[in-house]
């Protein structure tokens, strides 16, 4: 066994547990004489009626993560493949509000998304338009799939196998799903949806028989006719739950995770593989997003961050980190977790350097970079660059490195480029968050005396400009004025100077603005009160 592959025997990340997990299951196949053939599959599934959104992004960086830990684990004894597939065969049942002319849409529901025509004017097809949406999302983070699309897999013979398996174990997969159903849609339920010949239209009918040995069905059409289509060629799809076991049976799929909101329906799934005879694929269920009242985030509420709106404040590896976290614990997603993301992947890309490889395995950097984190980091966080945003009335990232190039000499745009782009961020964060939720407060007669007695000492100061140092006189002073509570005394310090109520290390934050530049900002803060 290679280094690396000892080390992921035993890693304790999520990602390589569930990597473990598939290799057994990949042992357990080979034990019952199904030994494993060409690559192994991890898919992720995209629903095309409206954009990618943040949790598509969180669906492929989580799947690519366990993916990257079973390549630690085999050592290349499997070949892998993500794959991407575009429910785009699915009927439309609503039309989003953000296309163009969606009146001119209304013609086509309940066709295929890839039978409606693009209404921004550019691909073939709505579900060909989304399609391409998902790629170029997808491509813009340098993710590894292929892209499937189910109207294709349906036509051009891809499910064909197991569709007429399907349809040879009719009874088997009706007796799965009518339990699950009411007593109304028993009546009219069949696992096969054909596609009108009439009118194009994915049809919810009862099948008025079945053949097998044919490899058809027939129905009664919209118009009133019957009709007898094979299920072949693309002239039917499935229902959604019987859809997703028969593609895991179909493609071979090897490892897929979902959300919560399918965990029920996930033994019917597995079922169904089985039932066209089939291993079902390992399966990871994670947690779904909550929004900051701690309701479930929704794409009709629009009640959370979209993709784009993290990327405006912040760079994605801090939202890779986000989605790496406690995947199975429900997490708000809202703007104010943003900064503290950002840190904590700071801390960790710092950390990573100085430890020792079995750590380093641990540590969610080496998931998010591929086993491949970057060399450096950056010097300064993002929540001293918000202060000194905050406190430099900074508009550009010129004004932000005069003071980093003081704080670290030897950084600068071109040798961090992190920080640059923190920089940027900062700006735009402070600016639309920060800025506008600002309160001064005047100091109490205590906390006036001790912020008088620090400038004083700033002033006199004559020693390194190191961090440490000025939070021991910054952490002195507030003893000398007697606060019980010295968390009360930097939480002054900072309702009183900034506007907000706390912040990183106070004295982190003199070092990068600077001596004379913070006495010069108390002496300010407390002539204004």
């Amino acid at each position: 066994m290679t280094d690396l592959q000892t080390l992921a025997t035993d890693a304790k990340a999520w990602p390589f547990e569930q990597a473990r997990a598939l290799l057994k299951r990949l042992r357990n196949m080979e034990k019952q004489g199904k030994p494993h053939s060409g690559p192994v599959i991890f898919e992720t599934g995209y629903g095309p009626s409206g954009l990618p959104h943040i949790g598509t992004f969180g669906e492929v960086v989580r799947t690519t993560m366990v993916k990257t830990a079973f390549e630690a684990l085999v050592a290349g004894e499997f070949e892998t493949k993500m794959i991407c597939v575009s429910d785009d065969m699915d009927g439309m049942r609503k039309i989003p509000p953000t296309v163009p002319n969606p009146k001119a849409l209304e013609q086509y529901m309940q066709r295929p998304l890839t039978s409606v025509p693009d209404p921004f004017g550019t691909h073939d097809s709505y579900g060909a338009h989304m399609g391409a949406r998902l790629c170029a999302f997808l491509d813009g983070f340098g993710f590894e799939y292929e892209f499937l699309s189910s109207t294709q897999l349906y036509k051009t013979g891809r499910f064909d196998d197991m569709l007429l398996r399907a349809l040879e174990k009719f009874d088997a997969i009706m007796a799965v799903m009518l339990p699950t159903l009411g007593a109304e849609r028993q009546a009219t339920y069949s696992p096969f949806l054909p596609i009108s010949p009439s009118t194009g239209r994915v049809l919810y009918v009862p099948m008025i028989s079945t053949d097998a040995k044919a490899g058809t069905i027939t129905f009664e059409d919209e118009n009133g006719s019957d009709v007898t289509l094979a299920v072949t060629g693309g002239n039917v799809k499935l229902q959604w739950k019987p859809d997703f076991g028969m593609r895991w049976a179909a493609l071979g799929v090897d490892f897929e995770m979902f959300g919560k909101d399918h965990q029920d329906n996930a033994p019917i799934y597995s079922r169904i593989t089985r039932i066209l005879g089939e291993t079902p694929p390992q399966q990871y269920v994670y947690e779904l997003f909550l929004d900051e009242n701690g309701e479930k985030i929704s794409k009709t509420k629009g009640n959370g961050i979209s993709v784009e709106d993290w990327l405006k404040y912040a760079p994605p590896e801090s939202l890779s980190l986000f989605q790496f976290q406690k995947p199975r614990a429900a997490k708000k997603l809202y703007f104010d977790v943003i900064p503290k993301a950002v840190d904590e992947y700071l801390t960790f890309l710092d950390k990573y350097r100085s430890e020792e490889p079995a750590r380093q395995i641990e540590n969610p950097v080496w998931h998010i970079h591929g086993g491949r984190p970057p060399q450096w980091g950056t010097p300064v966080s993002f929540a001293l660059l918000l202060n000194l945003v905050s406190a430099a009335n900074a508009e550009d990232k010129e004004t932000l490195w005069g003071f980093i190039s003081r704080y670290a000499p030897d950084a600068s745009a071109g040798s961090h480029p992190l920080l640059d782009q923190l920089a940027g961020y900062a700006i735009r964060y402070y600016e639309d968050f920060v800025k506008p939720a600002k309160t001064y407060r005047a100091p109490s007669d205590q906390e006036r005396s001790a912020m008088t007695d620090l400038a004083a000492k700033l002033r006199a100061w004559d020693g390194p400009v190191d961090q440490s140092e000025l939070q021991s006189l910054t952490f002195s002073i507030g003893k000398e004025h007697d606060f019980e509570n010295l968390r009360l005394w930097f939480q002054a310090l900072y309702e009183v100077l900034l506007g907000q109520s706390q912040g990183p290390r106070f004295g982190g934050f003199i070092a990068l603005y600077g001596v004379e530049e913070t006495a010069q900002l108390i002496e300010d803060a407390l002539k204004r009160a």
